[in-house]
């Protein structure tokens, strides 16, 4: 696994003026960038002339081009002036210029490479079906190839990370030099695992701008260290909805690093779980932490589960076994719950033991899904009576029925106050960005309990954690959970290896 030095990271630059562009170029520089896409149709310019200066004073290996994403930007150029502009990129030796495959592409390639320049030509295609197959993508490519072009680059709609296998499976084939990227949420690993299947540009957003199916230009080198990827490379990553708040990729990418594991971690934005393990099913995408809301329909994906998950009926981690392919599901939250709760009570009373500090407790759990089954499963296995709310009554009424405990309507958790020391756990998402202001609980009702544990890590310390610490109870945070449960997946995507103290020091430093 070593340093990939023919990778570019690629951001594009959509300015109304040549001083705002070549001050974006600075800070592209700053953020990792190697190369800039100048997009003309953003800047407002009198005269050619002032383009061309843009270009003598760029600081970036650039790349000309039309494009303009943003329409409120976009100006109008006729095809003289674009003509025009391209000759003068060509004349001063612009690195890369971009020609529409649409616009009389082949006539406008001979043109220019009949002036002698180092100028290599890219000739792109914009297409807005998300669902192509990789035969029509050849299709497509052995048709660009037609104009002569020294690279071909495809900006595809997507609206299935299913739709991006396609743009993988051409990029490993391949005869010209290819630039392809998948526009949306959905579109993003196009980014974040293109070099793997031979892609030698990649894109990022520029500042920390959100753009869908661009990762952030900064992380391209810092967290995920895409120039360390090769063809070996093993893939990981969260399989949630939303995935946008998940900070696993933080996480795990610097602890394969320290391990020398060659590994990746990505954010995997999935709708059809089942879907999305019929596409992506080679051995390469190797392991699968598995997020809202799929960790109970996950169970139906694997091919063999582990029994605490099975007994659970929730799975938030999925290895595919190497000697077979077969996906094996797991639950790292049950432990991990249950022993940051059990450590935080240890802690305060400064006692140890055998016995669980919560056997005989009374354990109210809000929520019922996934992560709220683990928990239910955990508390019960240590001796806890378990007493379940949730929005949805039935789902409550059976997970209760499944851990011999009781249901009650979520309407009546503020009012429910039965006895004095209870354990809260929230497994639900109240309190997570982007709407950290609301609660559970109101904090009248938190003065029955003696120790209040979040799942929520976003933000780390919830309005919830907050009330229940000026009323005096234990707070445990969502983070404590989410180191451990982690640890346990590492040690499975590793086979072993976990640098603890590693993984716990990056969570509290950076979380």
């Amino acid at each position: 696994m070593g340093w990939k030095s023919d990778l570019l990271v690629c951001t594009s630059l959509e300015c109304e003026t040549g001083e705002e562009m070549l001050i974006s170029m600075d800070l592209a520089k700053k953020q990792g960038a190697d190369i800039v896409e100048l997009c003309v149709a953003s800047l407002s310019f009198s005269h050619i002339s002032e383009v061309e200066q843009l270009l003598k004073l760029r600081n970036l290996p650039s790349i000309v081009s039309l494009g303009c994403t943003d329409q409120r930007r976009r100006h109008s150029i006729i095809e003289a002036t674009w003509l025009q502009i391209l000759n003068r990129a060509v004349a001063v030796g612009v690195e890369f210029v971009e020609i529409n495959h649409e616009v009389r592409a082949w006539e406008i390639v001979s043109k220019l490479k009949r002036q002698v320049s180092n100028t290599k030509v890219i000739v792109s295609n914009y297409v807005n079906t998300g669902n192509l197959t990789a035969e029509t993508l050849g299709d497509l490519i052995v048709d660009m190839q037609s104009a002569n072009a020294d690279i071909i680059k495809l900006v595809i709609n997507v609206d299935s990370i299913t739709h991006v296998a396609p743009i993988f499976h051409v990029l490993t084939h391949c005869q010209v030099p290819l630039i392809a990227r998948a526009v949306g949420d959905r579109g993003l690993i196009s980014q974040l695992l293109g070099p793997k299947y031979g892609a030698f540009i990649v894109s990022g957003s520029l500042n920390g701008k959100t753009e869908p199916g661009l990762p952030p230009l900064a992380s391209i080198r810092q967290i995920y260290k895409l120039h360390y990827m090769d063809s070996h490379t093993k893939i990981f990553g969260v399989v949630s909805n939303p995935v946008g708040h998940s900070k696993g990729p933080l996480l795990h990418n610097p602890a394969f690093r320290h391990t020398g594991y060659n590994g990746i971690y990505v954010p995997l934005l999935v709708d059809d779980i089942n879907e999305f393990f019929r596409v992506y099913s080679c051995n390469d995408f190797a392991g699968f932490s598995v997020g809202i809301p799929h960790k109970e329909t996950a169970v139906s994906c694997c091919d063999e589960v582990d029994p605490l998950a099975l007994l659970i009926g929730a799975v938030n981690t999925i290895i595919r076994r190497p000697s077979d392919g077969l996906l094996v599901g797991y639950n790292t939250d049950c432990e991990a719950c249950i022993t940051a709760i059990e450590d935080a009570f240890r802690q305060r009373h400064n006692v140890n033991g055998h016995v669980s500090p919560i056997s005989g407790r009374l354990f109210v759990l809000i929520g019922a899904g996934g992560a709220g089954r683990a928990m239910a499963f955990g508390a019960r296995s240590r001796g806890a009576r378990v007493v379940i709310f949730n929005r949805s009554f039935e789902r409550a009424k059976a997970l209760a029925a499944a851990v011999s405990g009781e249901a009650l309507p979520y309407e009546c958790l503020n009012e429910f106050r039965p006895e004095k020391g209870m354990i809260l756990a929230n497994s639900s998402a109240i309190g997570m960005d982007p709407n950290p202001q609301q609660t559970p609980i109101c904090k009248a009702a938190l003065t029955s309990y003696e120790l209040v544990f979040d799942a929520v890590y976003t933000p780390r310390n919830t309005r919830l954690l907050q009330e229940a610490a000026e009323v005096g109870a234990i707070v445990v945070s969502g983070v404590e959970m989410f180191i451990r449960q982690a640890l346990g997946q590492f040690k499975l995507f590793t086979n072993g290896l976990a640098p603890e103290e590693f993984m716990r020091k990056i969570v509290l430093d950076q979380f």
